[in-house]
Protein backbone atom coordinates (compact mmCIF):
# COMPACT_ATOMS: atom_id res chain seq x y z
CA UNK A 1 0.00 0.00 0.00
CA UNK A 2 3.24 2.60 1.05
CA UNK A 3 4.37 1.72 -2.36
CA UNK A 4 1.42 2.18 -4.18
CA UNK A 5 0.61 5.24 -2.51
CA UNK A 6 4.01 7.01 -3.41
CA UNK A 7 3.63 6.19 -7.07
CA UNK A 8 -0.02 7.53 -7.49
CA UNK A 9 1.98 11.20 -5.05
CA UNK A 10 4.18 10.88 -7.94
CA UNK A 11 2.26 10.75 -10.78
CA UNK A 12 0.05 13.93 -9.04
CA UNK A 13 3.14 15.80 -8.91
CA UNK A 14 4.39 15.47 -12.73
CA UNK A 15 0.64 16.57 -13.87
CA UNK A 16 0.59 19.32 -11.62
CA UNK A 17 3.47 20.35 -12.63
CA UNK A 18 2.73 20.51 -16.16
CA UNK A 19 -0.66 22.58 -15.76
CA UNK A 20 0.90 24.84 -13.77
CA UNK A 21 3.38 25.65 -16.51
CA UNK A 22 0.37 25.42 -19.34
CA UNK A 23 -1.51 28.02 -17.23
CA UNK A 24 1.46 30.59 -17.01
CA UNK A 25 -0.46 33.04 -19.37
CA UNK A 26 -3.01 33.39 -16.61
CA UNK A 27 -2.67 35.29 -13.26
CA UNK A 28 -3.46 33.26 -10.25
CA UNK A 29 -6.46 33.83 -8.64
CA UNK A 30 -8.26 32.80 -5.60
CA UNK A 31 -4.71 33.49 -3.72
CA UNK A 32 -6.66 33.68 -0.34
CA UNK A 33 -6.87 29.53 -0.07
CA UNK A 34 -3.10 29.93 0.80
CA UNK A 35 -3.99 32.34 4.02
CA UNK A 36 -3.61 30.25 7.34
CA UNK A 37 -6.34 29.48 9.82
CA UNK A 38 -3.75 28.22 12.48
CA UNK A 39 -2.15 31.20 14.82
CA UNK A 40 0.88 28.42 15.04
CA UNK A 41 0.76 28.40 11.48
CA UNK A 42 0.47 31.94 11.00
CA UNK A 43 3.38 32.66 13.48
CA UNK A 44 5.69 30.00 12.16
CA UNK A 45 5.30 32.46 9.06
CA UNK A 46 2.26 32.11 7.25
CA UNK A 47 3.16 28.48 5.40
CA UNK A 48 4.03 25.56 7.66
CA UNK A 49 3.22 21.70 6.53
CA UNK A 50 5.25 19.95 8.80
CA UNK A 51 4.84 21.10 12.44
CA UNK A 52 2.96 18.27 14.54
CA UNK A 53 0.41 19.47 16.47
CA UNK A 54 -2.97 17.78 17.62
CA UNK A 55 -4.69 21.15 17.32
CA UNK A 56 -7.71 21.20 14.23
CA UNK A 57 -7.16 24.24 13.60
CA UNK A 58 -3.67 23.40 12.08
CA UNK A 59 -4.75 20.51 9.32
CA UNK A 60 -5.94 22.76 6.46
CA UNK A 61 -1.77 23.16 5.61
CA UNK A 62 -1.63 19.58 5.38
CA UNK A 63 -4.12 17.01 5.69
CA UNK A 64 -1.68 14.57 6.35
CA UNK A 65 -1.49 15.82 9.63
CA UNK A 66 -4.80 14.78 10.42
CA UNK A 67 -5.02 11.64 12.85
CA UNK A 68 -6.62 10.27 15.33
CA UNK A 69 -5.00 11.60 17.99
CA UNK A 70 -7.10 14.87 17.84
CA UNK A 71 -10.19 12.82 19.08
CA UNK A 72 -13.39 15.12 18.72
CA UNK A 73 -12.06 18.27 18.46
CA UNK A 74 -14.07 21.66 17.47
CA UNK A 75 -11.92 24.63 17.05
CA UNK A 76 -12.74 28.15 15.91
CA UNK A 77 -10.60 31.15 14.41
CA UNK A 78 -10.34 34.63 14.02
CA UNK A 79 -7.98 37.07 11.83
CA UNK A 80 -8.07 40.74 11.79
CA UNK A 81 -6.00 40.73 8.50
CA UNK A 82 -4.94 43.97 6.23
CA UNK A 83 -7.11 46.95 6.25
CA UNK A 84 -10.95 46.24 6.92
CA UNK A 85 -10.39 42.76 6.19
CA UNK A 86 -12.01 39.88 8.63
CA UNK A 87 -11.72 36.49 8.77
CA UNK A 88 -13.63 33.49 10.44
CA UNK A 89 -14.00 30.09 10.90
CA UNK A 90 -15.41 26.73 12.31
CA UNK A 91 -13.56 23.22 11.71
CA UNK A 92 -15.07 19.63 13.45
CA UNK A 93 -12.84 16.68 13.24
CA UNK A 94 -13.26 13.08 14.71
CA UNK A 95 -11.14 10.14 15.09
CA UNK A 96 -11.90 7.22 12.51
CA UNK A 97 -10.69 4.19 14.12
CA UNK A 98 -6.88 3.65 15.09
CA UNK A 99 -5.64 4.87 11.98
CA UNK A 100 -7.82 7.41 10.49
CA UNK A 101 -9.58 10.60 10.92
CA UNK A 102 -11.88 13.12 9.13
CA UNK A 103 -12.77 16.69 9.64
CA UNK A 104 -14.96 19.08 7.88
CA UNK A 105 -14.56 23.18 8.14
CA UNK A 106 -16.14 26.57 6.99
CA UNK A 107 -14.07 29.87 6.72
CA UNK A 108 -15.44 33.18 5.87
CA UNK A 109 -13.44 36.22 4.73
CA UNK A 110 -14.79 39.41 4.21
CA UNK A 111 -12.73 42.51 2.89
CA UNK A 112 -15.16 45.30 3.93
CA UNK A 113 -16.95 47.66 2.42
CA UNK A 114 -15.43 49.48 -1.27
CA UNK A 115 -17.14 51.90 -3.42
CA UNK A 116 -18.67 51.07 -6.50
CA UNK A 117 -18.49 53.03 -10.04
CA UNK A 118 -20.19 52.33 -13.34
CA UNK A 119 -18.25 52.49 -16.25
CA UNK A 120 -18.23 56.14 -16.10
CA UNK A 121 -16.71 56.31 -13.08
CA UNK A 122 -19.72 57.66 -11.01
CA UNK A 123 -20.48 56.27 -7.76
CA UNK A 124 -23.02 54.09 -7.82
CA UNK A 125 -22.65 52.76 -3.95
CA UNK A 126 -20.64 50.20 -1.97
CA UNK A 127 -20.64 46.43 -1.76
CA UNK A 128 -18.85 43.94 0.26
CA UNK A 129 -16.78 41.08 -1.29
CA UNK A 130 -16.57 38.01 0.65
CA UNK A 131 -15.35 34.41 -0.10
CA UNK A 132 -16.44 31.52 1.40
CA UNK A 133 -14.34 27.95 1.72
CA UNK A 134 -16.23 24.97 2.93
CA UNK A 135 -14.28 22.09 3.43
CA UNK A 136 -13.67 18.34 4.01
CA UNK A 137 -11.07 16.45 4.88
CA UNK A 138 -9.99 12.24 5.73
CA UNK A 139 -6.52 11.41 6.58
CA UNK A 140 -5.25 7.47 6.70
CA UNK A 141 -1.95 5.87 8.22
CA UNK A 142 0.25 4.28 5.50
CA UNK A 143 2.32 2.90 7.94
CA UNK A 144 3.62 3.54 11.84
CA UNK A 145 5.41 6.55 10.60
CA UNK A 146 3.83 7.90 7.36
CA UNK A 147 0.45 9.55 6.93
CA UNK A 148 -1.34 10.47 3.73
CA UNK A 149 -4.74 12.85 3.45
CA UNK A 150 -7.13 14.54 1.28
CA UNK A 151 -8.59 18.11 1.58
CA UNK A 152 -11.70 18.90 -0.86
CA UNK A 153 -12.63 22.66 -1.06
CA UNK A 154 -15.48 24.15 -2.03
CA UNK A 155 -15.09 27.88 -2.98
CA UNK A 156 -17.69 30.52 -3.20
CA UNK A 157 -16.67 34.18 -4.11
CA UNK A 158 -19.44 37.07 -4.45
CA UNK A 159 -17.78 40.28 -5.63
CA UNK A 160 -20.62 42.81 -5.93
CA UNK A 161 -22.91 41.75 -8.67
CA UNK A 162 -20.39 38.71 -9.67
CA UNK A 163 -20.25 35.64 -8.01
CA UNK A 164 -18.04 32.73 -8.59
CA UNK A 165 -17.38 29.01 -7.59
CA UNK A 166 -14.58 26.77 -7.71
CA UNK A 167 -13.54 23.49 -6.33
CA UNK A 168 -9.88 22.44 -4.83
CA UNK A 169 -7.71 19.69 -3.23
CA UNK A 170 -5.09 19.67 -1.27
CA UNK A 171 -3.37 16.06 -1.15
CA UNK A 172 -0.47 15.48 1.78
CA UNK A 173 2.08 13.28 3.06
CA UNK A 174 3.74 13.28 6.56
CA UNK A 175 6.78 11.26 8.07
CA UNK A 176 7.44 11.69 11.44
CA UNK A 177 9.91 9.75 13.48
CA UNK A 178 8.94 10.18 16.93
CA UNK A 179 12.54 9.04 18.14
CA UNK A 180 14.63 11.97 16.64
CA UNK A 181 11.20 14.53 17.09
CA UNK A 182 11.67 14.79 12.65
CA UNK A 183 8.92 15.40 10.73
CA UNK A 184 9.03 15.74 7.05
CA UNK A 185 5.70 16.88 4.68
CA UNK A 186 4.92 17.16 1.14
CA UNK A 187 1.77 18.61 -0.10
CA UNK A 188 0.33 19.24 -3.54
CA UNK A 189 -2.34 22.53 -2.66
CA UNK A 190 -5.51 23.41 -4.45
CA UNK A 191 -5.42 21.23 -7.65
CA UNK A 192 -8.47 22.29 -9.60
CA UNK A 193 -10.39 24.74 -11.10
CA UNK A 194 -13.37 27.51 -11.46
CA UNK A 195 -17.00 25.30 -11.89
CA UNK A 196 -18.45 29.15 -12.45
CA UNK A 197 -17.02 32.06 -14.12
CA UNK A 198 -17.39 35.72 -12.99
CA UNK A 199 -17.32 36.70 -16.36
CA UNK A 200 -16.08 35.20 -19.67
CA UNK A 201 -12.68 34.95 -17.85
CA UNK A 202 -10.99 31.60 -16.75
CA UNK A 203 -9.24 32.24 -13.41
CA UNK A 204 -7.09 29.38 -12.43
CA UNK A 205 -6.29 28.05 -8.97
CA UNK A 206 -3.11 28.72 -6.79
CA UNK A 207 -1.51 25.12 -7.54
CA UNK A 208 1.95 24.52 -5.74
CA UNK A 209 3.88 22.27 -4.69
CA UNK A 210 5.17 22.39 -1.44
CA UNK A 211 8.05 20.37 1.02
CA UNK A 212 8.72 20.97 4.24
CA UNK A 213 11.11 19.83 7.22
CA UNK A 214 10.62 20.04 11.32
CA UNK A 215 13.21 18.41 13.84
CA UNK A 216 14.45 19.64 17.21
CA UNK A 217 18.07 18.68 18.00
CA UNK A 218 19.45 17.07 21.61
CA UNK A 219 17.35 18.20 24.83
CA UNK A 220 16.42 21.58 23.62
CA UNK A 221 13.19 22.40 23.34
CA UNK A 222 13.38 24.21 20.56
CA UNK A 223 11.69 22.84 16.58
CA UNK A 224 13.34 24.07 13.64
CA UNK A 225 11.67 24.05 10.45
CA UNK A 226 12.06 24.96 7.10
CA UNK A 227 9.38 25.56 4.42
CA UNK A 228 9.74 25.34 0.61
CA UNK A 229 6.69 26.27 -1.75
CA UNK A 230 5.92 28.10 -5.48
CA UNK A 231 8.16 25.32 -5.88
CA UNK A 232 6.47 24.86 -10.09
CA UNK A 233 7.86 28.35 -10.73
CA UNK A 234 11.63 28.95 -9.83
CA UNK A 235 11.63 33.20 -10.84
CA UNK A 236 9.87 35.33 -8.44
CA UNK A 237 10.64 38.55 -9.62
CA UNK A 238 10.02 41.44 -7.48
CA UNK A 239 10.61 45.21 -7.45
CA UNK A 240 12.50 47.27 -5.39
CA UNK A 241 11.20 50.65 -5.05
CA UNK A 242 14.66 52.35 -4.01
CA UNK A 243 14.99 55.48 -1.65
CA UNK A 244 11.34 56.10 -2.74
CA UNK A 245 12.84 59.93 -4.40
CA UNK A 246 11.69 60.81 -7.77
CA UNK A 247 14.65 60.07 -10.14
CA UNK A 248 14.31 56.54 -8.15
CA UNK A 249 12.86 53.89 -10.82
CA UNK A 250 11.98 50.35 -9.12
CA UNK A 251 13.98 48.00 -10.39
CA UNK A 252 13.41 44.06 -10.76
CA UNK A 253 15.01 42.09 -8.81
CA UNK A 254 15.49 38.37 -10.58
CA UNK A 255 18.79 37.19 -8.64
CA UNK A 256 19.74 33.21 -7.94
CA UNK A 257 19.86 34.46 -4.32
CA UNK A 258 16.80 36.59 -4.39
CA UNK A 259 14.77 33.84 -5.93
CA UNK A 260 15.64 31.05 -3.83
CA UNK A 261 15.00 32.87 -0.40
CA UNK A 262 11.45 34.15 -2.02
CA UNK A 263 10.77 30.30 -1.82
CA UNK A 264 11.75 29.56 2.06
CA UNK A 265 10.29 30.09 4.94
CA UNK A 266 12.20 29.72 8.28
CA UNK A 267 10.80 29.50 11.48
CA UNK A 268 11.90 28.10 14.81
CA UNK A 269 9.06 27.02 17.29
CA UNK A 270 10.00 26.82 21.54
CA UNK A 271 7.78 23.58 23.10
CA UNK A 272 9.01 23.99 26.71
CA UNK A 273 5.54 21.80 27.86
CA UNK A 274 2.68 20.48 25.88
CA UNK A 275 0.80 23.63 27.43
CA UNK A 276 2.48 26.10 26.41
CA UNK A 277 4.80 26.99 22.90
CA UNK A 278 5.96 30.25 20.97
CA UNK A 279 7.28 30.68 18.02
CA UNK A 280 9.17 33.31 15.54
CA UNK A 281 8.81 32.85 11.51
CA UNK A 282 10.40 35.02 8.60
CA UNK A 283 8.84 34.88 5.07
CA UNK A 284 11.38 36.44 2.90
CA UNK A 285 8.50 36.62 -0.01
CA UNK A 286 6.41 38.70 2.22
CA UNK A 287 9.15 41.31 2.91
CA UNK A 288 9.83 41.53 -0.78
CA UNK A 289 6.14 41.75 -1.54
CA UNK A 290 5.44 44.24 0.93
CA UNK A 291 8.81 46.41 0.55
CA UNK A 292 8.44 50.17 0.13
CA UNK A 293 11.33 52.88 0.66
CA UNK A 294 10.72 53.11 3.79
CA UNK A 295 11.68 49.86 5.21
CA UNK A 296 9.60 48.20 7.76
CA UNK A 297 12.00 46.13 10.67
CA UNK A 298 9.16 43.58 11.32
CA UNK A 299 8.20 43.07 7.61
CA UNK A 300 8.44 39.22 6.84
CA UNK A 301 8.30 38.62 10.41
CA UNK A 302 5.64 37.07 12.73
CA UNK A 303 5.26 35.51 15.97
CA UNK A 304 2.95 33.09 17.44
CA UNK A 305 2.31 31.48 21.52
CA UNK A 306 -0.09 28.82 22.50
CA UNK A 307 -1.66 28.22 25.86
CA UNK A 308 -3.41 25.22 27.09
CA UNK A 309 -6.21 26.01 29.94
CA UNK A 310 -7.89 23.34 31.72
CA UNK A 311 -9.42 21.69 28.17
CA UNK A 312 -9.27 24.43 25.65
CA UNK A 313 -6.04 25.30 23.62
CA UNK A 314 -5.44 28.99 22.98
CA UNK A 315 -3.34 30.78 20.32
CA UNK A 316 -2.52 34.02 19.40
CA UNK A 317 -0.24 35.35 16.27
CA UNK A 318 0.65 38.51 15.27
CA UNK A 319 2.94 40.14 11.83
CA UNK A 320 2.52 43.53 10.29
CA UNK A 321 3.81 42.59 6.94
CA UNK A 322 3.82 46.26 5.86
CA UNK A 323 4.17 49.81 7.91
CA UNK A 324 0.17 50.58 7.42
CA UNK A 325 -0.80 46.92 8.04
CA UNK A 326 -1.23 44.92 11.15
CA UNK A 327 -2.77 41.73 11.42
CA UNK A 328 -3.81 39.86 14.42
CA UNK A 329 -5.38 35.75 14.57
CA UNK A 330 -6.50 34.20 17.48
CA UNK A 331 -7.58 30.30 17.86
CA UNK A 332 -9.42 28.00 20.30
CA UNK A 333 -10.09 24.63 20.49
CA UNK A 334 -11.33 22.36 23.16
CA UNK A 335 -12.09 17.78 22.91
CA UNK A 336 -15.68 17.46 23.64
CA UNK A 337 -14.16 13.72 24.97
CA UNK A 338 -12.52 15.88 28.06
CA UNK A 339 -16.31 17.12 28.90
Amino acid sequence: MYQTFLRIFTAILIVTTGLQGSAQDSSPSYNFLNIASSTRVYGLGGVNISTIDDDINIVDQNPGLLGPEIGMQLGFNYMHYIGDSNFAGVKFGRAAGEHGAWAMGLQYLGYGSIKSADVNGVLTGEFSPKDLVINGIYAHDISDRWRGGINVKFVYSTYDAYTAMALATDLGVNYYDPDRDLSFSAVVANLGGQIKRFNESYDRLPIDLRLGWTQSFGSLPVRWSITAWNLTKWHLPYYDAGDGSISADPKVKDSFGSNLFRHLIFAADFVPSEKFNIGIGYNYKTRTDMATYQRNFLSGFSITAGLKVRNFNLGVAFAQPHTGATTLMLNISTNLYEF
